[in-house]
C-alpha cells in the first residue's frame, strides 16, 4: 500500500482557516437573527450538538451539512464558506444579489450591503418595511449602536423606552443593546439604510 503523501502545509492552513471562519460566521449569523442553537437546528436539519461543535471550531463538517446551514440562512454555499481573502481589492454587492437577502417576509426585507464573508465591527443594511410592517430586535452586544437614514416613507424608532418619528431624509442613532424596533408609519413601503456598529 503506497504511503500517503504528506499534505502541503499551505493546504492544511487553508482548511483550518475555512473551518475557523465557518465557525465564526455561523455563530455571528445566528446571533444577528437572535436564533438559539435549537432554532438553527430546526431550520437546517443539522443537530444542535454538531452546530455547537462547528461554532466552537471543533468540527470538520461535510459539504452536505455546510449546505444545509447555508440554506437555513438563505445563503449560497459559496457565500457561507468563502474566506476573508478576496481575489480583488474591490468587492461589489450587486443590486440583484439574492445571496445578500437573509430575511424577506410580510414584515420586511433585509438586504446586507456589506460583504457577508468579512468579520467586521460595522454592518450596513438596506431595510424595506412593508405597509404596517416593522423590525423588532432583542438587545445586541453591550455598546452596540445603530445609525439609520430614511430613504423613502416614514418610520418610528423605538429604543428601550424612547421613541422618535422620522420622515424621508431624516437620520437617527440609538442604542441597540436594549430592545429596539423600526416601525413603518407610512401608507406604503418605507426604505431605510441601517448601519450597525459593535463596540
Amino acid at each position: 500500500m503506497p504511503t500517503p503523501k504528506k499534505q502541503p502545509a499551505k493546504t492544511k492552513a487553508s482548511a483550518a482557516s475555512i473551518n475557523e471562519n465557518l465557525g465564526r460566521r455561523v455563530k455571528k449569523l445566528r446571533a444577528d437573527r437572535a436564533w438559539s442553537l435549537e432554532d438553527l437546528a430546526t431550520a437546517s436539519g443539522v443537530s444542535r450538538s454538531m452546530l455547537s461543535e462547528i461554532e466552537r471550531e471543533h468540527a470538520n463538517p461535510t459539504l452536505t451539512v455546510t449546505y444545509r446551514i447555508a440554506q437555513a440562512f438563505g445563503l449560497s454555499l459559496q457565500d457561507l464558506i468563502e474566506t476573508a481573502e478576496a481575489a480583488s481589492n474591490i468587492q461589489v454587492i450587486r443590486a440583484g444579489g439574492r445571496g445578500q437577502i437573509f430575511r424577506s417576509d410580510k414584515q420586511c426585507q433585509i438586504r446586507t450591503l456589506s460583504p457577508l464573508n468579512l468579520e467586521k465591527e460595522t454592518e450596513f443594511y438596506e431595510l424595506t418595511l412593508r405597509p404596517k410592517g416593522g423590525l423588532r430586535s432583542q438587545p445586541h452586544y453591550e455598546g452596540t449602536r445603530e445609525f439609520l437614514t430614511v430613504e423613502e416613507g416614514a418610520v418610528r424608532i423605538e429604543s428601550g423606552a424612547d421613541i422618535e418619528e422620522l420622515a424621508k431624509g431624516d437620520s437617527g442613532t440609538y442604542r441597540a443593546d436594549v430592545p429596539h424596533a423600526i416601525i413603518n408609519t407610512s401608507e406604503g413601503e418605507s426604505v431605510v439604510f441601517l448601519v450597525v456598529i459593535y463596540r
